[in-house]
């Protein structure tokens, strides 16, 4: 069995979701939930998980010279993050079987190589995916101080939220899984 790779930090928020306050009205960032893929000392790095661009799967596959199959899922692709916004990011389940593949957790693998298209678009890749073009990324101590700041709320990842609630749902969804009504949340940050 695959290991995930552990992280140098004791205050790890690998496989957590970064949900944005309503205070954060970053134009890209705001009402945005992200997947946070990896985090330690040196910084971290999410994929933006519920804001869908126009772009399907069945485009993607053509912008990179794939002939997409008929019978092909209609699969969004998402806006992962202001960062590397031409790179492409596949969040699945599974084992970490392609070139690319790094493992988050034991059920949860990153991967960025061109091989993991190739197999969807064959149907025979992972069944539970998020596909994102950029990713998000701070440097150390720029999502800590984020947090200090309360622009965000945390919790650990689900996966039904990750992969299958409706795009426009995940926001609400994500902070249901800490007992908090994003409605009720005053849009004037505060410190208790």
């Amino acid at each position: 069995m695959t290991q995930a790779p552990s992280s140098s930090s004791a205050a790890s928020l690998r496989d957590h979701f970064l949900i944005a306050m309503p205070s954060l009205n970053d134009g890209y960032f705001s009402h945005a939930v992200t997947y946070i893929c990896d985090h330690d000392a040196e910084g971290a790095l999410g994929l933006v998980i519920n804001q869908p661009t126009e772009l399907s799967l069945r485009d993607l596959l053509q912008h990179v010279d794939l002939e997409p199959r008929d019978e092909l899922p209609e699969i969004p692709v998402y806006r992962g993050g202001p960062v590397q916004p031409e790179h492409g990011f596949v969040l699945h389940t599974g084992k970490p079987e392609w070139r690319g593949s790094q493992p988050i957790t034991d059920s949860i693998v990153l991967t960025t190589s061109r091989d993991i298209l190739e197999a969807i678009n064959e149907g025979r890749g992972p069944h539970r995916v998020l596909i994102a073009l950029g990713h998000a990324g701070w440097g150390p101590g720029q999502l800590e101080s984020e947090l200090a700041d309360n622009a965000w709320l945390t919790t650990r990842a689900n996966a039904d939220i990750l992969f299958d609630h409706p795009s426009a749902e995940r926001w609400a969804g994500a902070a249901k899984l800490i007992g908090i009504d994003v409605n009720l949340i005053s849009s004037a940050p505060g410190h208790a």
